[in-house]
């Protein structure tokens, strides 16, 4: 059976993967949900000020630490692409598997800010604005979601190569909101890469909530009608 490790995107806490985990569980997998720090309900303001991509990369080896998981599927959301990646290229050989959700890949040098598109970085400036470190949510969604760290967005990765010995990795892109995603480029450069697996859902960015059978199917290595793959 599988340990997977789930980690949220901007501005969200474990609650998003709430549709996904009784799946995953309900295949006999353990399943975690991590809140990243300065995203939890009782984190005050220090926390968010002081957070970064280290930090947050900081949170899941920690967290492989506090429960002994020696063998992980760590599965990112969007920004959390970041996370995971950093997190895989400092766990020492801990992680099987790597799925980016909709999410960024980086390369050394890279950050979330670099990354995205014009719009989203429109969207944590202006979410900025106010406290000059923390990133409102976008009007809109999920009222749960809370101010993120700008420091995190901003943050450059370091990246030593180990993050390549990573047995499996896998991108999973969201064609439904076509507009908007800056992860179009993303896609083709990792479909032209023979060491990642390119996946196509038909749904917005957040599929964990609009088809949270399909990702977990994705997860869980089954194939449904509506969700193609390509390589």
């Amino acid at each position: 059976m599988a340990t997977f490790v789930l980690v949220p995107g901007a501005w969200k806490g474990s609650w998003s993967f709430e549709a996904v985990v009784p799946l995953l569980e309900r295949a006999g997998h353990t399943v975690h949900a991590l809140t990243l720090t300065g995203l939890g309900p009782d984190d005050d303001n220090a926390a968010v000020a002081t957070a970064n991509l280290d930090t947050h990369a900081g949170d899941v080896l920690r967290h492989l630490d506090r429960n002994h998981i020696t063998s992980a599927t760590l599965v990112g959301h969007s920004y959390a692409g970041m996370v995971i990646a950093a997190a895989a290229d400092r766990a020492d050989g801990r992680i099987s598997r790597l799925v980016h959700l909709d999410a960024y890949v980086p390369r050394d040098g890279e950050s979330c800010w670099s990354s995205t598109n014009e719009h989203f970085r429109e969207v944590f400036a202006a979410g900025a604005a106010a406290t000059g470190y923390a990133v409102r949510p976008p009007d809109g969604g999920d009222p749960r979601r809370r101010p993120h760290p700008l420091a995190s967005f901003l943050q450059t990765i370091r990246l030593t190569g180990a993050l390549a010995q990573v047995p499996r990795r896998e991108f999973i892109y969201c064609s439904g909101w076509e507009d908007r995603t800056p992860f179009a480029e993303l896609r083709t450069r990792l479909q032209a890469d023979p060491g990642w697996q390119v996946h196509d859902v038909p749904t917005g960015h957040d599929a964990m909530h609009e088809a949270p059978e399909t990702v977990a199917a994705l997860l869980l290595d089954e194939r449904l009608a509506d969700a193609s793959t390509r390589r």
